[in-house]
Parts: structure tokens; sequence; C-alpha cells
């Protein structure tokens, strides 16, 4: 079931709600789009049936140049699985001189996106060095992912590092290189996600 919803922003707005049934459960799964001018989103509450003791609430930053392949069917199946848990889950894609002063709302912030030419992404990178992005994960619990065909050795050593510099001060709680047959795969997807509420059960006692 999908509907369409207006957001609230500085200049002109676009976005939609998707709701997913899932076990019983109602979740919320927002996405908006960053522009290169400062953005206001105010999300309102839903309330969830789901009997999560703390709900994580969770949002995925991230960038993708082809809108609907494999990086943005990645994205749709880690939030969704992720709501399954009971998490609230809302996704941007970046932009790299955007506004980011709503991520100090969430507890949790995911980042990910392709590597092109050897580089992450260029409006997710671009946003921890250009934006108020850095400032605002400050002291946040961060999870990374990336997708790439490099050998996993390889993108730990020089892609990771590159959203890594960019975080000090803050606490990672999960990374996983996607290989582009991980990147389809539930199993290797709900790990990460395990991994991901496994930490921030620790991080929260």
């Amino acid at each position: 079931m999908t509907s369409t919803r207006s957001l609230s922003k500085s200049n002109s707005s676009a976005g939609f709600i998707k709701k997913a049934l899932s076990q019983g459960a109602f979740f919320l799964y927002l996405s908006f789009q960053l522009f290169q001018f400062s953005v206001s989103t105010q999300p309102s509450f839903f309330p969830m049936t789901h009997s999560a003791a703390t709900p994580m609430k969770a949002i995925i930053l991230f960038d993708s140049k082809t809108s609907g392949g494999s990086t943005d069917r990645l994205i749709d199946s880690i939030g969704q699985k992720l709501a399954e848990t009971g998490a609230y889950v809302e996704k941007a894609k970046c932009k790299s001189t955007g506004d980011y002063s709503f991520v100090k709302d969430f507890d949790v912030v995911i980042m990910g996106a392709p590597i092109y030419y050897l580089v992450v992404s260029s409006e997710l990178l671009g946003a921890l060095m250009q934006s108020n992005l850095k400032s605002c994960l400050q002291g946040k619990k961060i999870a990374l992912f990336l997708t790439c065909g490099s050998p996993e050795l390889m993108a730990n050593l020089l892609y990771l590092p590159q959203l890594k510099l960019n975080l000090i001060g803050s606490t990672i709680l999960a990374e996983k290189i996607f290989a582009p047959a991980q990147s389809s795969d539930p199993a290797v997807i709900a790990k990460y996600i395990d991994e991901l509420n496994e930490a921030w059960k620790k991080e929260s006692k």
C-alpha cells in the first residue's frame, strides 16, 4: 500500500510514504530528497503495533546514480528488513550541500553508496566534506555499507576509510561491503541488520 504525502520544505516539496505491513506489524518507510538549499523536514509520528521494547529510530543516507538500480533496491531491502525488527526507518538521498540538521533526531544513521572509479559516490562523500553533515554526526551511532565489485580486502582498505576519516567522534556499529551478488541476497542483508541491531542494543545499555 503506497500513499503520497508532501513534506515541508523551504522552496519545493516532493516525497512519498510507503507503508509496509509485515508479520502483523505496521511500519513507516519514508523517503525524501535533499536539495541544495536548506530542507526543513518534520516527520509526523506514526504509531507502530510492533512490541519492540525500545524501538530504534534510524535514517538511511545514501547516494545512487541510477534510480531503481541495484543500490536503490539494496537500500529498500535494508530499510524494510530493519523495519521488520520494529525500527522506525526513513531514507534520504544525499546532496553534497544539503542541510542535515534533521539527523540529530535519529538514534542510528546508516550511510551507504556505490563506488565509482575508486571513490565513494560523490554526493555522500561530498556531503561529509561540504555540508553540515559531519558536524551533525558527532557522537552519533553509525552503520556503513558500500556496493562495489572490488575484492572485499581492497574495499576495506581503500573505500571505507574515505567515510571513516570523516566520522571521528562517532560510533560505528556495523559495516559491510556488498558484492554485486550479495546486494540482492536476503541472507546477507539479514546478517548485516542482525549485526547492526546487536551492536545498537549493546551501545544502548
